[in-house]
């Protein structure tokens, strides 16, 4: 061993003895500090050979992100692993650092899992001690208006005030960049996001939100719904703190039943999916005093790992299993919705309720009676329809001019190869048919939603210097998702194409009205396209500007490259120069 160097230790907490030798105080409704925290983790380092502490990063406010390995073997070099004999586990915490619980909760788990030797030969834990960390210098008492504690939080947006968890995908921050590269090279067989939530009051300490099982890969959505998922819902309900699934509530209360949320990849357990992990969002309820928070974030931890360390061979078999099934898919959704006919009755232990004279308005206000447990029977509905899909092209070509699409996709480790000299090819491409906006921006974009598109076959000249990038690699589905366009969170969603967007090229209508009289003389067939047009259009065809952009548009003149996405899909047998 290192130089032991021994903490404050606690006592017996809740319904199990903690050996745990770190200076916590929880139990006095307190949350470490930044520095505190990374200082917990180093001397966790000096002491045990199986544990390192390493700085991955810079964050946005310029102080580090650490990524704290455990391993029996003590390999902290993740090119060293080899991930069909290890199980890796990453726990992310403090991406809202008002959430504070995963954060002590980590560190009792690492504490526990080294000082107890708790580490099996084929596990690795890697540990984001604290993920937000401009977000976790701006404390104070009040930034969680609902929450019970601790006495101070931190903030939920980080220090260019981006929420970090919408951010996986269009990756603004540096924080979300340094994870990108933590989460390529380490590649995790497990997943966990650690929350606090707010909402209905009820009697559960913990609610739970795994990877939605119609977006995850069939072979991981089995192997949650029929083993994991139960194991830890018995778990955790032997112990004080009662689990039930994440209370996204339909109406106001718990009573009228609720849904599965849809975790898309702009949040972290949808980006984890993206590449097969089984992923884990825990939400430990707001009103449970802190100390509860803590453990019930805690145990769920510590049942996680027991699970893994008797089970990791079936964990690395089913996420080979889930990868091959993705290599040989020719067809990936791309958007779901909630199938409200479909719903499960599950037990519900919350409070009842009355609705009561306000003091402050003049209506009535909902309040919770803890002092009235009751358990409902309500529908619970977590299944969704797949309402848009695409097949696999064999190829995308990207225009080396959309840079930061390209950084982003070579980040997260998909292999592109650079055209050596200009091509023509013949593939297909989309043109943007329609897709809305919000009025205000949302995680600083005024991303696009309910896109459609149109496809067309022709050739395009990709140049030198230009992006190939084929599909049958093992980043195939997060490829897909976001190169699509229609994807819920592609990149064209977050704006990276919003240049193809605005028109360029214009007329001077007295000048191309001369031109417009000679294009319908000399095109039969334009000439009854804008007869056509101006019977159904009426109204426009008394207005000189539409009449000649009805022309215009229908004309060489026009540009082809008006709302046409640069992205080629190759569907055909090509030979391709690359570097």
């Amino acid at each position: 061993m290192k130089n032991m160097r021994l903490l404050t230790v606690l006592g017996v907490l809740g319904w199990f003895t903690v050996s745990a030798q770190i200076d916590l105080s929880f139990e006095d409704n307190r949350t470490p500090e930044y520095d505190e925290v990374i200082q917990m983790y180093r001397e966790l380092d000096k002491e045990f050979d199986e544990a390192q502490l390493i700085e991955y990063g810079k964050s946005d406010v310029g102080r580090p992100i650490y990524l704290f390995v455990m391993n029996k073997a003590g390999i902290f070099n993740p090119t060293m692993i080899d991930r069909n004999k290890k199980t890796v586990v990453l726990i992310n915490n403090g991406i809202h650092p008002g959430e504070s619980c995963g954060v002590d909760a980590s560190l009792l788990l690492a504490d526990e899992v080294l000082r107890n030797e708790l580490l099996s030969d084929d596990v690795i834990y890697a540990i984001i001690p604290l993920y937000n960390v401009g977000g976790s210098l701006n404390r104070s008492c009040c930034t969680r208006a609902n929450q019970n504690g601790p006495e101070e939080q931190g903030f939920r947006g980080n220090a260019r005030n981006l929420d970090l968890n919408r951010d996986f995908i269009k990756c603004d921050s540096r924080n979300a960049k340094v994870f990108t590269g933590i989460y390529r090279e380490w590649r995790p067989h497990i997943f966990i996001d650690t929350h606090t939530t707010n909402g209905a009051d009820y009697q559960y300490v913990m609610t739970l939100i795994p990877t939605q099982k119609d977006k995850a890969n069939p072979e991981i959505s089995a192997f949650m719904e029929e083993q994991l998922n139960p194991y830890l819902y018995e778990e955790m309900n032997k112990t004080p703190y009662l689990m039930a699934p994440y209370v996204n509530v339909f109406g106001t209360t718990p009573d009228e039943g609720f849904a599965g949320f849809l975790e898309t990849p702009r949040y972290a357990t949808g980006y984890s999916n993206l590449f097969n992990a089984i992923s884990y969002t825990t939400e430990a309820h707001m009103f449970k005093s802190y100390t509860d928070r803590v453990m019930a974030t805690y145990s769920f931890l510590k049942f996680l790992g027991k699970y893994v360390r008797e089970n990791g061979s079936e964990i690395r078999k089913v996420v080979q299993r889930a990868n091959a099934l993705d290599a040989e898919r020719e067809v990936f959704p791309l958007r779901w919705e909630l199938d409200t006919s479909a719903s499960r009755e599950i037990e519900f232990k919350g409070y009842e309720y009355d609705y009561v004279p306000s003091e402050l308005h003049a209506g009535k206000r909902l309040k919770y009676d803890r002092n009235r447990p009751v358990t409902w029977i309500v529908d619970y509905f977590n299944t969704y329809a797949v309402v848009d899909s695409v097949s696999v092209p064999d190829f995308y070509l990207l225009p080396a001019a959309f840079g930061e699409v390209a950084e982003r996709l070579q980040m997260n480790g998909v292999e592109m190869f650079p055209l050596s000299q200009d091509l023509t090819v013949n593939c297909e491409v989309y043109y943007i048919e329609d897709y809305t906006s919000p009025d205000r921006p949302y995680e600083g974009h005024y991303f696009h939603r309910k896109v459609e598109t149109r496809t067309e076959r022709m050739e395009m000249t990709y140049h030198r210097g230009d992006y190939l990038i084929p599909t049958s690699q093992v980043n195939r589905r997060f490829i897909v998702e976001t190169l699509e366009p229609r994807g819920v969170d592609s990149y064209f969603t977050w704006n990276f194409f919003d240049g193809i967007l605005q028109q360029k090229e214009w007329f001077s209508t007295y000048v191309f009205e001369d031109t417009a009289l000679d294009l319908l003389k000399s095109d039969p067939e334009l000439a009854r396209k804008f007869e056509e047009w101006k019977q159904a259009n009426p109204e426009g065809a008394k207005d000189g500007f539409q009449s000649l952009y009805f022309i215009y548009k229908n004309s060489p003149y026009y540009e082809k490259s008006h709302m046409r996405y640069p992205v080629g899909r190759v569907v055909d047998e090509v030979v391709f120069p690359i570097k």
